[in-house]
């Protein structure tokens, strides 16, 4: 099995862009595989050149593992998906055409394969290049038309070919039209699927994140220490504080909402840059917060908010030129074995005594 998948790897790459490009021409191999045994079914009841089919056979090969290689080296070379693909679409074309010129009484049928060909460029050529195909291939049939019906006019009927080329106008052009309008749909649908993608990041950000202080949100914060208990089952050295910011209210109440929003905002920014790399700062609601500090002595987590207060006692915030900020704490240990809404409920407490005790202070549950 593993040696399957190194062959895979060496044959098709790990880029899953290289992958589906050589998806696209093992397809195309599939058509040319099956155009080859027809080709020589013709020859072997007499319907086709056999010189001339051999010839074709040969090129068509030739020309097949020609573009594996380029498709495997497209990365080094920088050639894009739709040049690669244009550059085929012209080889099988010119394909097609010879095959045309030598398949005698069923040239006919070769047609189809011009339009599958113009097709197949739906999914990796633009629009403008489709068009270009069709052309391409209209004029360049219609020159080999012109000489076989020119060159031997009794094999060939001038008004036979004319006709023929009539309807295979009809069916290129109509095929480029649809490669257009496909092509829209595409372009509207991989907008609209970023769109979506954009939506559902923003959904995750609010379903997590606090719009106003750009912390982690008391939903979210459920989620942490959910996954803190279990990480820590036995309960380990981790604390958890409950700040709440000093005479806040009066703030509102006096400076106006909108002073109030600046005074949160300056205080999570201040705080979280206060943080050790694993600590968790979450809004709780309103002016009170939650800190999460896992693999912490009730002396580290102290020496963590008491620098948290002093940046805070120094933090400028606009329209409060002479009002110093600052914040009360209740500190908690978790107990072996606690859920956390215990320990946060013992916090709590702690924070309630801070209070009561002039706030401005850390007070250890």
């Amino acid at each position: 099995m593993n040696a399957l998948r190194r062959l895979g790897v060496l044959l098709c790459g790990s880029d899953p862009k290289l992958r589906r490009t050589l998806q696209y021409w093992a397809a195309t191999c599939v058509l040319y595989v099956a155009c080859i045994a027809l080709l020589l079914l013709q020859v072997s009841e007499g319907m086709a050149d056999p010189a001339a089919a051999d010839k074709l056979v040969t090129f068509g090969g030739s020309g097949a593992l020609l573009f594996y290689v380029l498709i495997r080296v497209s990365g080094r070379l920088q050639l894009a998906p739709d040049q690669l693909a244009v550059s085929q679409a012209v080889f099988s074309l010119a394909c097609g055409m010879a095959a045309y010129a030598i398949s005698g009484p069923l040239r006919g049928a070769m047609l189809i394969m011009t339009v599958v060909v113009i097709v197949f460029c739906m999914f990796a050529a633009k629009p403008r290049q489709t068009l270009l195909l069709t052309i391409a291939a209209l004029a360049g049939m219609g020159a080999t038309m012109y000489w076989m019906q020119a060159s031997d006019p009794q094999r060939y009927p001038p008004m036979t070919e004319l006709i023929t080329f009539g309807y295979l106008a009809g069916a290129l052009l109509s095929t480029a039209v649809l490669s257009g309008e496909m092509s829209k749909l595409r372009a509207r649908l991989k907008r609209q699927r970023r769109e979506l993608s954009e939506a559902l990041d923003t959904i995750r950000v609010l379903a997590t994140v606090d719009e106003l202080t750009s912390l982690v949100n008391r939903r979210r914060m459920h989620e942490v220490l959910e996954a803190e208990e279990r990480r820590q089952s036995d309960g380990g050295s981790t604390c958890i504080a409950l700040l709440d910011i000093d005479f806040f209210k009066q703030v509102n109440d006096r400076y106006g909402h909108a002073t109030g929003d600046a005074v949160l905002r300056s205080f999570s920014s201040t705080a979280r840059a206060c943080l050790r790399g694993g600590d968790v700062l979450a809004r709780w609601g309103g002016e009170e917060f939650l800190l999460l500090l896992p693999d912490a002595a009730p002396e580290d987590a102290r020496v963590v908010l008491e620098r948290m207060a002093e940046r805070i006692h120094g933090m400028q915030v606009a329209g409060l030129p002479d009002r110093r900020i600052s914040f009360s704490a209740g500190l908690a240990t978790r107990r072996a074995g606690e859920p956390f809404a215990d320990a946060i409920h013992r916090a709590d407490k702690a924070l309630y005594q801070a209070k009561e005790a002039g706030r401005d202070r850390i007070v250890l549950a």
